[in-house]
């Protein structure tokens, strides 16, 4: 049995220091199959003007009376990485993508509110080609739960076997509505949105990089496009609100990029297609007071 990890921040776990622990070799999965039990706490979160101004910016959401469901996520992006990187993980952080996320903001949260971080090692789960892991987050303010997520990220390999049951929100929806907006996709800004975030793979800022991995060029961050979708729509800062989010392939910079919105009775899907590409790079869900009264947890 492994020994708890408890990690204390009393500001933004440094990019530098965690980076430093990518190329370290992988201690694997212990013999339950199970993630290491790892805790990060990051006590006392204030929302810098400056760092709201260019999430703002470079998301392209417009300003409000309180702060969006994004940026809670934006903010403890930087935990993520230091528990992803961290040597008791059993994987290298470099192995694994984000592919799904499930945010949900229970109230308003003031832009000048202090917040408590919280993000913990979740299931994991073992599928025919690879292996999915979650990390749930939560921020308190006031001692109270005001907003949080589950992310799910995925590594390609063999990890035993398959299991029956898959995530309920693992299959994304169909998105079968008509084409709301078109746009390209900002081509600056990289660093500094991974200076917010936390996440400086070189795949979000070299295109020299990303074509040596097979990839057309460089990629917006996932949190950027999904602002992007969120402010065309005009969702940018309800609450209560759930949303999830489906990553399917890469967001170029500088790319034309078309949304489709179909509103639902109980939800509003979304789906961002790049160029003429017919399969969506992200397919989105969200739920307002707008079209629910309770948001399904």
């Amino acid at each position: 049995m492994r020994t708890p990890v408890r990690l204390e921040y009393r500001a933004k776990p440094s990019a530098m220091g965690f980076m430093a622990n990518v190329w370290r070799p992988s201690r694997g999965f212990a013999d339950d199959g199970q993630l290491p039990d790892i805790e990060a706490l990051w006590s006392g979160h204030r929302t810098s003007p400056r760092d709201l101004a260019e999430f703002l910016d470079l998301s392209g959401m417009p300003t409000g009376e309180s702060l969006s469901i994004l940026y809670p996520h934006t903010a403890s992006f930087p935990m993520l990485m230091a528990v992803l990187s961290h040597p008791a993980f059993p994987l290298p952080i470099w192995k694994v993508l984000q592919v799904r996320n499930r945010l949900v903001q229970h109230e308003p949260v003031a832009p000048d509110a202090v917040l408590d971080f919280t993000v913990r090692t979740g299931a994991r789960r073992v599928l025919e080609k690879g292996v999915e892991m979650d990390l749930q987050v939560a921020a308190k303010a006031g001692g109270r739960i005001v907003w949080e997520a589950v992310n799910t990220f995925y590594a390609r390999g063999r990890y035993g076997t398959a299991g029956v049951a898959q995530a309920e929100s693992s299959a994304s929806p169909g998105v079968a509505g008509t084409t709301a907006t078109e746009w390209h996709m900002p081509a600056h800004g990289r660093w500094r949105f991974g200076r917010l975030s936390g996440d400086i793979n070189p795949l979000h800022m070299s295109n020299w990089y990303a074509r040596r991995l097979g990839y057309a060029s460089a990629f917006t961050h996932p949190q950027r496009a999904i602002g992007q979708c969120l402010g065309h729509l005009g969702a940018a800062h309800h609450a209560p609100m759930q949303l999830d989010t489906w990553i399917k392939g890469p967001v170029f910079y500088g790319a034309r990029v078309s949304l489709r919105s179909e509103p639902r009775p109980t939800e509003h899907l979304f789906a961002l297609h790049v160029d003429d590409d017919a399969r969506p790079a992200i397919v989105g869900r969200f739920v307002t007071p707008n079209t629910s009264k309770e948001i399904p947890t």
